[in-house]
């Protein structure tokens, strides 16, 4: 069968389609080619003695709507192809424990995965390798199965959006576990539920990564098991872990390396405003020379805060301070305003707008001056969301940062209040004095923001008179 662009290849729901499924032809970016179904029914199934679905040097290709189940290779298999969308995918039982991921991309550029469930594979989950443009979104994968099986695995790969997901590794078989992110180059990993395994995110070497907003739990087969782990494969730089929830486990964030590995660079590394609890071990770890910070963290009561190396305390490279115990980190969660959260289905050609903002201050009576940043911003989609402020970024608490002339503390919707202090005002001045304060926002994507400022005024002639 010869496929053109725009052209759809559907079964019929009910059926079953015993063949592996080969793709050899392309289509454009504006009418790509369609595999899914039609019909009433149940969901047609793939049943390949080899892959699924197989596919070299294809490009624009859409699966939707269908099962792949009982394969003997991978239920996806991709090499060298482009501007693939799998979506709405049920895989059952596929995979091979003697081969890398029951859905496998490699050198490809721009693969997404959503809304898709992946459960009893053998082998991992999604396994990505030298990928440019990753998107891994609202996907559930449960128990991958096999001595080298992580629900996702991504190596040597670039701009990374790992988002919504719920990976579940609590019947897994091996040491290994939820996410292995390997040398990766601009990654975000946020909002997803990670559960069990031997350790939460490995992301054991890699150039700007964030890992925010997630909850990890569960990972405490073994006395070395961690939440976050880096810093054993290579050099590990511009580190950005914020907001996560960090619970059920043995160690919280680990910056570690075999005695005798390779001297790796680990710099820029930023450990903030997450929670954590209930870890037999401590909440931070850093045994192997690193620069980084530790700040505005909540502990639980009973959980170590941190255990940092000889070395690397008189190093004095990596800082902590700021971080809050608790009795209990449940009541102080409830008292804390909840992000409201929402998914939007992309729109063709979406686009974010930021606007500079003012704020002028002509009296001041100790109180906070507030506002909010998002107010005269836009996008496409109907979604804004503050993700950066200054050099940080925005945690599901909240940020908050001392400037020239007073505090700032803002928050992922946009609010924030900046309370002045006098004692750090000038008494050389021309009638007033300002600072400025940069902030960035997006639409719930990685692919779309924009960039702008907040500018603080402040009318030293209304305060003295």
């Amino acid at each position: 069968m010869t496929l053109k662009p725009g052209d759809s290849v559907l079964l019929a729901k009910g059926s079953v389609f015993k063949e592996q499924f080969d793709i050899k032809y392309s289509g454009t970016e504006s009418a790509p080619i369609k595999i899914g179904s039609y019909g009433t029914g149940e969901t047609p199934v793939i049943h390949g003695g080899n892959d699924g679905v197989h596919s070299l040097y294809a490009s624009n290709i859409v699966i939707e709507n269908l099962k792949i189940s009982d394969t003997g290779g991978a239920a996806i298999y991709g090499g060298n192809v482009s501007n693939w969308t799998v979506r709405n995918v049920e895989i059952d039982k596929a995979g091979s424990s003697a081969e890398a991921g029951s859905v496998t991309f490699r050198s490809s550029k721009n693969i997404t995965i959503e809304d898709s469930k992946i459960s009893g594979v053998k082998g991992d989950g999604i396994w990505i390798e030298k990928v440019d443009g990753v998107n891994l979104l609202n996907n559930t994968v449960t128990n991958s199965h096999g001595a080298r099986a992580d629900a996702v695995q991504v190596n040597d790969s670039s701009n990374i959006l790992i988002q919504g997901n719920h990976l579940d590794q609590t019947q897994a078989d091996s040491s290994k576990g939820v996410i292995a992110l390997v040398r990766a180059t601009n990654a975000v990993i946020e909002d997803n539920t990670l559960t069990g395994g031997g350790f939460g995110i490995s992301a054991p070497a890699g150039k700007n990564v964030a890992i925010r907003d997630n909850d990890i739990s569960g990972f405490h087969g073994y006395d070395w098991s961690f939440a976050v782990g880096l810093g054993d494969q290579g050099n590990s730089r511009d580190y950005d872990i914020a907001g996560n929830h960090i619970h059920d486990g043995a160690w919280g964030v680990v910056v570690t390396a075999p005695v005798d590995g390779t001297s790796y660079v680990r710099s820029g590394i930023k450990v903030h405003d997450n929670v954590f609890d209930d870890l037999t071990q401590s909440a931070l770890k850093v045994d192997r020379p690193a620069s980084g910070s530790f700040y505005n963290n909540t502990i639980e009561s009973g959980v170590d805060v941190y255990s940092i190396s000889p070395a690397v305390a008189d190093a004095r490279t990596f800082s902590v301070s700021n971080n809050h115990t608790v009795a209990n980190v449940e009541t102080a969660l409830a008292t804390t305003a909840t992000k409201a959260a929402a998914t939007t289905d992309a729109v063709a050609d979406p686009a974010v707008v930021a606007v500079h903002d003012n704020l002028k201050i002509f009296t001041d009576t100790g109180e906070a001056h507030r506002g909010n940043l998002l107010e005269n911003d836009s996008s496409d989609n109907g979604t804004l969301a503050l993700r950066r402020f200054g050099d940080e970024s925005v945690g599901k608490h909240g940020l908050t940062l001392t400037g020239e002339y007073g505090t700032i503390h803002v928050d992922r919707d946009g609010s924030y209040a900046y309370t002045l202090d006098e004692t750090k005002l000038p008494a050389d001045h021309d009638g007033h004095v300002s600072e400025t304060f940069s902030y960035g926002v997006n639409d719930g994507t990685l692919q779309h923001s924009d960039r702008d400022t907040l500018t603080v005024f402040i009318h030293m002639d209304g305060l003295l008179s």
